[in-house]
């Protein structure tokens, strides 16, 4: 018989843990305040960057001034390749609060926040004080959560829309087989299942069909494992559904009948559902305009996305390694198991080649999919023992629940995303599940400490590691100082900068391999207190632990990565003449206050609109494109009404001198062909990090320069 589950409770640990804990107020004192450090304070700066953050910023800007809540557009051309929910939330901020870059990233950083206390609520409910505090500890002070909610996209909100989607099938579930029918909280039970189905649909309403994927992909696994989908009608599946699709259908229906005719006779459906859901996942959505990580970069990255959270892994490995070696041992299987298993490793590799080179299915989709029929086979083997009815893993406790639903999750997820194109954000969906273990590891970790020699052991190696890593980088940005001490602070750091163009600056981290040393020049505070914070964070949570104080030893870790957040940030606002272009917007009004040009212009980019989408933000017009009919908009300038804003360089040289004034704006990869195409015809206006304004004649008023 299954005498014990595969996941083990960790209530036993509860009451020793809570007593050394900060009381419930306290701790969300804490992390409220750390959010208000690290997130909300960073919302002023620096200003919207050009290409997504700018571009979805206007599209939400679009919305707020026009009242079109259904169609998304960007300089005027429809943008139909994303759902609404974020772009709603923006055009509300923005009406409160004006059009600027506060305005732009404040849902974001709340739903950080949101992120973190429901981490804690499910932790506190699941587990224990000590786990809750580390779970929001580490959603605040984790890389990935930092560093992919710098710009506009909606990650984070669809990670905090399907965590309540998956704590609230718990809840439901749970309650069905603790409580009786007849109990008052019995309304409970309906609410939270009703509370998914909002969950879930406002989820399709921020990412589009994925969230589906990923919900019911993890739910069908673990309801099958777990035994609970005789409970089925604790989740009110048709009064659900019908409740999902009185949320979620009304944008489809209406973006759908709004937006007919376009390329090849496509509308929304083609493009929304097909193009960007389907043929994206395929790698042929069109037009291709991403890219896609190698896959030892895709996984090995993610111990950097979760630091320093990530260097506690091992304390989890082998807690899960423990766990699973009592699941064997106390359900063994049948004794014909070691005869039996051999040859399938081999047939796994074969298959696998085999339908890598005749049909291009990656081979790790193969891989997981033989993983996963293992895995049932065993349990079905050691299940063969127990009485009828018997589930395949036997879960009593909401903590057991959760831990088997968030692996079933965060496997998913990023599996999905290893056979798909992908971004680096893309499996920001897992974080809080991946913390959340790794809190609870942790925090179990913490308590047997004094008795199990394992859990010291990989507890060192995770602070040792640490303590390395910090004076490695401490080294190096002290290097960097030290060899740009004799330079001059440059207010513009993309003239020091490589332009090296990993991955054609099509992944979201490329820019970061332009940095040169000359360029610490201009980051001689951030640099320094980066330094510090390493040199010193690591050693001390390293000596804290040594001395059994766990809980100071664990915050010092998160107070170390703090610190360094503040200096990433101070960093990256120095970036923003390289990152935005702002400037470039602010020198045109400028021009146009001091009555150096007339009001009476054109604004023209050379390339795609991605290159200063920030300008087209913060002039609030429209702007002209030069061989701008690419990328985002392709498909919605194929709409019969299209404003007619795409010029060729034949186009741009008829113009050119003739009529209203012309301001050309000219990213840096475009200058060699505006100098060939241009010639000595132009007046330039501004220069930053490369990129470059031009006008085609004498100022109104050469007295009053930007």
């Amino acid at each position: 018989m299954i005498k014990e589950t595969l996941l083990e409770t960790t209530a036993d640990t509860k009451a020793s843990l809570d007593s050394c804990t900060p009381r419930r107020s306290t701790a969300l004192l804490v992390l409220t305040g750390l959010w208000l450090i690290i997130f909300f304070a960073a919302l002023f700066t620096p200003p919207l960057l050009d290409d997504a953050d700018a571009t979805h910023a206007s599209a939400a800007r679009h919305m707020a001034l026009s009242g079109d809540l259904v169609t998304l557009r960007v300089d005027g051309i429809r943008y139909l390749e994303k759902a609404p929910l974020p772009y709603w939330l923006g055009a509300l901020s923005f009406r409160l609060f004006g059009y600027n870059s506060f305005a732009a990233h404040l849902p974001q950083a709340i739903g950080v926040l949101l992120l973190a206390l429901l981490g804690y609520y499910w932790a506190y409910r699941a587990f224990n004080a000590r786990t809750a505090f580390y779970t929001g500890l580490a959603t605040l002070t984790t890389v990935g959560v930092f560093l992919f909610t710098r710009y506009y996209i909606p990650e984070v909100l669809l990670s905090f829309f399907l965590a309540i989607a998956l704590f609230c099938l718990l809840r439901s579930l749970t309650s069905t087989t603790t409580q009786s029918a007849k109990s008052p909280a019995s309304l409970s039970t309906v609410t939270y299942a009703y509370a998914m189905w909002t969950a879930l649909a406002l989820a399709v309403l921020t990412k589009g069909l994925v969230a589906l994927v990923f919900f019911f992909g993890a739910a069908i696994v673990y309801l099958a494992l777990s035994g609970e989908y005789k409970n089925w009608r604790s989740l009110k599946p048709f009064t659900g559904i019908l409740l999902f699709l009185i949320i979620a259908a009304p944008w489809h229906i209406l973006a759908g009948l709004r937006n007919t005719g376009g390329m090849n006779g496509h509308g929304f459906f083609w493009f929304y559902f097909i193009n960007e859901h389907v043929l994206r996942f395929l790698g042929r959505r069109y037009p291709k305009d991403y890219n896609k990580l190698p896959g030892y970069l895709f996984w090995s990255l993610h111990l950097v996305w979760l630091f320093p959270w990530s260097l506690f892994c091992g304390t989890l490995c082998r807690q899960a390694y423990l766990a699973f070696q009592r699941y064997r041992a106390s359900n063994p299987a049948p004794v014909d198991e070691a005869r039996t298993f051999y040859w399938q490793p081999y047939a796994v590799v074969v298959v696998g080649l085999i339908l890598q080179n005749a049909f291009k299915i990656p081979y790790i989709f193969t891989l997981f999919l033989a993983l996963i029929l293992f895995l049932l086979h065993g349990l079905r083997r050691r299940q063969s023992n127990s009485p009828s009815g018997s589930p395949l893993l036997r879960v009593n406790t909401l903590a057991q629940r959760s831990t088997l639903l968030l692996s079933i999750f965060a496997s998913l997820v990023l599996v999905f995303f290893s056979v798909s194109t992908n971004q680096e954000y893309y499996t920001f969906p897992t974080y809080l599940s991946m913390i959340l273990l790794l809190a609870v590891a942790l925090a179990h970790a913490e308590q047997i400490y004094s008795t199990d020699s394992g859990s010291r052991r990989w507890i060192t190696v995770g602070h040792a590691t640490f303590t390395v890593l910090g004076v490695a980088i401490a080294i190096t940005l002290l290097y960097g100082l030290w060899t740009s001490r004799h330079l001059p602070f440059v207010p513009d750091i993309g003239d020091l900068l490589a332009h090296r163009g990993v991955g054609d600056y099509t992944l979201s981290m490329s820019g970061i391999f332009d940095l040169t040393g000359p360029s610490f020049a201009a980051l001689r505070l951030p640099a320094t207190l980066a330094a510090i914070a390493f040199l010193i964070g690591p050693a001390i949570a390293w000596l804290l632990r040594s001395q059994r104080r766990h809980l100071a030893a664990t915050v010092a870790v998160a107070l170390t990565a703090a610190t360094f957040f503040i200096a990433a940030h101070i960093a990256f606002a120095r970036f923003a003449p390289m990152l935005s272009s702002k400037s470039f917007a602010d020198t045109i009004q400028q021009l146009e206050t001091d009555h150096s040009i007339s009001r009476d212009n054109k604004v023209i980019f050379y390339g795609d609109q991605s290159y200063g989408s920030s300008i087209t933000f913060y002039l609030g017009r429209q702007v002209y494109l030069v061989n701008g009919r690419s990328s985002s908009m392709l498909f919605g300038g194929t709409f019969p009404d299209a404003p007619p804003v795409f010029l060729t360089p034949e186009d741009l040289l008829t113009i050119w001198g003739q009529g209203e004034r012309k301001l050309l704006f000219v990213p840096l990869e475009r200058r060699d062909a505006v100098d060939q195409l241009l010639g000595n015809h132009k007046v330039l206006l501004f220069e930053s990090s490369g990129k470059a304004l031009f006008t085609d004649r004498p100022l109104d008023n050469p007295g009053r320069t930007p």
